[in-house]
């Protein structure tokens, strides 16, 4: 499902961009044959540039913002020597508006008029200031199958369209398209072969995900306002600190057990918040008849926090990974240690990339 304003044919070397609250990360990946390879990568934090977040939430600060993401996305390409100009940027959850529904079984021409028909019902943006886009996740378009066609819906305003067409302009690229975060991690994360119920959650510094995936297809997205950065501001209300500080002590002490310090304490009960969000999302796809998680994928920068993948094995009884997105690529082994750790926080730009091979 991509949001592609321009249809064009893709180099075998493709840039994806990952435009996140507080920072930019930017990866390069060509394909040889049929092997990919990591090209170049970088990213930069907003306060290396500027005492602000790059995503600002107020109308009137929505071009300076742009200028500051289409600088950041400069000064990488520069300190990564990074020459490609076709790049394919994330949309993030809070900007894209998910549902669900159900049609009855229709042929392929019939479909794109009855799915914007039922949009008018569920999204809650005039249908002339969104772009939509759609995936049929169970049923056929034939005539002679009775079978009811799943729909899920996408719509992002033409107000973020515009932006990140303008962000491009200012940066100098050529955007070839546009597509939601959460199929950046179902590029990166989910492999062919891969037949489970997966869940990718990942816990993002404004929000965190949850998305079911069943053979490669995205059945549900839900997200929620819990996020990495709440979790840092807890532990520096609840040890009066600041901010960085506090940032450093999640890093390195987490929810582990027999700390010193009380931080585990402080950010267990939100944890265990995002948890009961969590099993409330799998009570009720199970409920539906849609089957059971199998796996759980953590992704996002907070992933790696420490004891977190333990503490979510013992309470959803799921089997749990650590995001991986450079599992199928080819690197210097030098490269081994760095780019595990930064991994879940990879994981889109490296989603993005790998859809712009397919072009």
């Amino acid at each position: 499902m991509t949001l592609n304003p321009f249809q064009m044919l893709f180099s075998k070397k493709s840039l994806g961009i990952d435009i996140g609250t507080s920072f930019i990360k930017v990866v390069e990946i060509s394909k040889s044959r049929n092997r990919l390879k990591l090209g170049n990568y970088g990213s930069l934090s907003a306060p290396v540039l500027y005492e602000k977040p790059f995503r600002t939430f107020e109308k009137s600060t929505l071009l300076f913002s742009s200028q500051n993401i289409a600088r950041a996305i400069l000064a990488i390409k520069e300190e990564a020597k990074i020459k490609n100009r076709k790049a394919i940027f994330s949309i993030p959850d809070f900007s894209t508006f998910f549902t669900n529904f159900e049609l009855p079984s229709m042929t392929k021409e019939e479909l794109s008029q009855a799915v914007r028909y039922e949009a008018r019902q569920h999204v809650p943006l005039p249908l002339k200031e969104v772009v939509l886009d759609w995936q049929v996740t169970e049923g056929e378009t034939l005539e002679q199958k009775k079978t009811k066609l799943k729909i899920l819906l996408v719509a992002v305003p033409n107000e973020v369209i515009n932006q990140y067409q303008e962000i491009a302009r200012m940066a100098q690229l050529e955007l070839v398209a546009m597509e939601a975060e959460v199929f950046g991690l179902l590029h990166s994360l989910i492999n062919e072969d891969d037949r489970e119920l997966i869940c990718l959650i990942d816990i993002g510094a404004r929000s965190t995900t949850c998305n079911i995936i069943d053979k490669k297809v995205l059945k549900i997205s839900y997200s929620f306002d819990m996020s990495g950065n709440e979790l840092t501001r807890l532990i520096s209300k609840g040890l009066n600190i600041d901010y960085r500080e506090a940032e450093n002590l999640k890093k390195k002490h987490g929810i582990l057990l027999n700390q010193t310090l009380n931080v585990r304490q402080i950010l267990l009960p939100l944890i265990d918040v995002i948890l009961r969000e969590i099993e409330k999302i799998f009570n009720n796809f199970y409920q539906k008849g849609e089957g059971k998680i199998q796996k759980v994928i953590l992704a996002g920068g907070s992933a790696l926090i420490p004891g977190l993948k333990e503490y979510f094995a013992e309470n959803l009884k799921k089997e749990v990974e650590i995001a991986n997105p450079f599992s199928n690529i080819f690197y210097p082994p030098i490269l081994e240690k760095t780019l595990k750790e930064m991994g879940p926080s990879y994981a889109i730009a490296v989603g993005m990339a790998l859809r712009g091979l397919r072009y």
